[in-house]
């Protein structure tokens, strides 16, 4: 039996103890809560890396959920930030720097004509989806199943394929993401398979005349990078103007990481209207909703309301102006995908001398793993996968320095930092190499004491 990584959490699970008494689940997300004895609390992050309380040290791929596309802790975008302070933080009126961050992004993204400011993803979609709602005059709007659109009502349903039997002539149940939310919003929201030309077709054919908006992340965020075929986005932007519908694409996870223009722009498809938000501040709260002139004028006293005490907050503002300024001028993105490129070589390696079948999803930017010969390009084909190997090995990942989510549905982010420091790739594969032995390991002795 192989020694079992350990590291020290003794801060961590005593912060946890006190945390818990003020915070549920001693946390301010549910999805920073690992377990009573691993969740983490941070000390401080610089580049690729990340510092726990106890001191253990770990190469990051969660990156805040990809916002940290160049590091943290940037020099260049917090200094930017710094004299973002010296314009005084929030005024609820306008700055100057407003237009100079929406004309560079209206140069990066040809969709984005017209820009408005939030502070999250969550608060754009919102945004874009009442946007939609106000210009078609319809209530209605269709989710691909295993997309992920924020923390709101509207956008938290998805497909119960627990116990759905696939040969069976009939959807999986449409059930909402938790309690709370009410079940007459189900009356307006349809679902359909990634990648299902028929199937999406067939809604379209039933409702849609009734259709406000259809939303789709090319490159699902939170499915492991599951991604969209170009004649699948090509066939939704058709059928949106057939019925009058308008193409929402959401690139709050992908915007200005996966290229400069976005998944958009590597498709090749132009949306009504689109949304960004993680990567376009380094980690500054900041978000945009952006798309076609005569429909994002509609944000108007007596059309869509819009607004925000803290949307384009200096501080922010000046972060993404800098951070966008990097991303569109300097190689940083060919950095990180080629970084991404390089880990994922290294990765196949270890697996190929073990005879571990796998593959990958998404972009070298943000790609997901798999442990089959191809990826699902589906939410019901990665639910019906088996994916246990994937969440053992990262539960020894993170005893061996590396971070990423404890599950297969969250992608591995890059950022330029990565790139840039030397140590990052071996000390990942070192890690990797020992996680899938302990792994291996593991579902052996499984085997001997079921068999």
């Amino acid at each position: 039996m192989a020694l079992l990584p350990h590291r020290p959490l003794s801060k961590s699970n005593a912060q946890f103890r006190r945390a818990v008494q003020r915070l549920p689940l001693g946390v301010s997300s549910t999805f920073r809560y690992w377990g009573d004895d691993r969740t983490i609390y941070v000390h401080h992050g610089k580049g690729g890396r990340t510092w726990d309380i106890d001191g253990n040290g770990y190469v990051d791929y969660r990156l805040g959920y990809g916002p940290a596309i160049l590091g943290y802790a940037d020099d260049r975008v917090d200094a930017a930030a710094r004299k973002g302070m010296e314009v005084g933080g929030v005024f609820a009126l306008s700055t100057e720097r407003e237009f100079n961050v929406a004309d560079r992004i209206a140069k990066m993204v040809p969709a984005a004509e017209l820009v408005r400011f939030s502070n999250s993803g969550t608060e754009a979609v919102m945004a874009a989806l009442r946007l939609a709602r106000a210009f078609t005059g319809r209530e209605s709007y269709l989710l691909v199943e295993g997309a992920y659109h924020g923390l709101f009502d509207a956008a938290q349903w998805m497909v119960n394929v627990d116990g759905w039997d696939p040969k069976s002539n009939r959807d999986p149940d449409v059930i909402a993401y938790g309690k709370g939310i009410p079940a007459t919003v189900k009356q307006l929201v349809h679902l359909t398979p990634m990648n299902d030309m028929q199937r999406l077709e067939d809604t379209f054919r039933k409702h849609g005349n009734e259709l406000a908006a259809m939303l789709i992340e090319p490159i699902q965020g939170n499915c492991c990078g599951i991604s969209a075929r170009r004649e699948f986005v090509q066939l939704a932007r058709q059928l949106c103007d057939k019925h009058g519908v308008l193409l929402i694409i959401d690139e709050v996870k992908t915007g200005f990481r996966v290229g400069k223009g976005g998944v958009q722009g590597i498709l090749g498809i132009k949306p009504d209207i689109t949304t960004f938000a993680k990567a376009m501040g380094n980690g500054y709260p900041i978000a945009v909703v952006a798309g076609r002139e005569d429909v994002m004028r509609t944000f108007r006293y007596g059309g869509a309301t819009h607004g925000g005490t803290y949307t384009a907050h200096s501080v922010s503002l000046a972060a993404a102006e800098e951070c966008l300024r990097i991303l569109d001028e300097t190689p940083a993105l060919e950095t990180l995908a080629t970084y991404g490129e390089k880990l994922k070589t290294g990765i196949s390696k270890i697996l190929d001398e073990r005879n571990i079948v796998h593959s990958y999803a998404g972009h070298p930017s943000m790609f997901g793993l798999f442990f089959a010969d191809r990826p699902p390009d589906n939410y019901r084909d990665w639910k019906s996968s088996d994916y246990s190997f994937y969440d053992q090995m990262a539960y020894y990942l993170h005893d061996l320095g590396i971070i990423c989510e404890p599950d297969s549905r969250e992608p591995w982010f890059m950022c330029e930092a990565h790139g840039n420091d030397a140590a990052c790739l071996p000390d990942t594969l070192c890690a990797f190499e020992q996680a899938v032995d302990l792994t291996l390991e593991f579902f052996d002795n499984e085997k001997r004491r079921t068999a």
